[in-house]
């Protein structure tokens, strides 16, 4: 056997280009994505994908090595990834924003708390949905649902002609106000009857001032909010499957999936 330059370039850029789309979507989605997990796994997860997808993928035709032709398709190929990524990592959000509407709600907004996932300092609230959610995920192997979306990506898209429609970055953005929704929704029954709690304990203060209210009203507007919580649970799956499904109809959209 004899080899050229061509077919050593061309052998690289085969496995190269693959790799980068699914290289930064496991850098970006939901679990795999996380900080929990170390690089070197997700490296390796990246590359037995990339090993058993690639002989399956159509041939393209290869470009000159670094050049920036060559540059422009990494970029194309991680920007795909990094979207699909990102697009489901917004469905996540939903429950970490709903639990700081209900943890600002509940006064628990200063009992913050690192959040090894993202690396950032969330409520206590929010991590507990935030935890369950992953687990609730995991369980139903969602992620590997979602490493079947990427692997269809390279049907819609094949490995070197990946193009971008303006209305694409729309959707994503349109996104952002759905996650904001679907939170709201999800955190409104906690939200309206801690209001009412908060009338109820306002009337109380006009009624009798010299009753302490800041010593009375917290720990109980606190008891009614984890009660509350835990009550609503018993919703939480068919929010769970709602928003999930919202994210991998997101997933489908952007790539275009049949």
């Amino acid at each position: 056997m004899t080899f050229t330059e061509e077919s050593i370039i061309a052998l690289i850029q085969q496995y190269a280009l693959p790799f980068a789309r699914i290289g930064m979507m496991l850098m970006v989605m939901p679990v795999l994505g996380s900080r929990v997990v170390s690089a070197r796994a997700r490296l390796m997860l990246a590359l037995m994908i990339t090993v058993v997808i690639v002989p399956l993928l159509p041939p393209f035709e290869a470009v000159t090595n670094f050049s920036l032709q060559s540059l422009l398709l990494i970029m194309r190929e991680m920007a795909l990834g990094a979207l699909m990524g990102f697009v489901f990592q917004i469905a996540f959000q939903v429950f970490v924003l709903s639990g700081q509407f209900m943890a600002m709600k509940m006064g628990l907004g200063f009992a913050m708390m690192n959040d090894p996932t993202n690396g950032v300092q969330t409520t206590v609230i929010s991590q507990f949905f935030l935890i369950l959610t992953t687990v609730m995920f995991v369980s139903v192997n969602g992620h590997l649902f979602l490493l079947s979306l990427l692997v269809q990506s390279f049907q819609s898209f094949p490995v070197g002609a990946v193009h971008f429609n303006p209305d694409k970055f729309h959707y994503v953005v349109q996104l952002g106000s759905w996650m904001f929704v679907a939170a709201l929704v999800f955190a409104l029954p906690v939200l309206t009857s801690l209001l009412f709690v908060n009338i109820a304990f306002g009337v109380m203060s006009r009624a009798a001032p010299q009753l302490n209210i800041f010593a009375v009203g917290f720990p109980f507007t606190l008891m009614c909010g984890l009660a509350l919580i835990w009550i609503g649970l018993i919703n939480y799956m068919d929010s769970f499957e709602r928003v999930m499904q919202h994210g991998f109809e997101a997933v489908h959209e952007l790539i275009e999936a049949r």
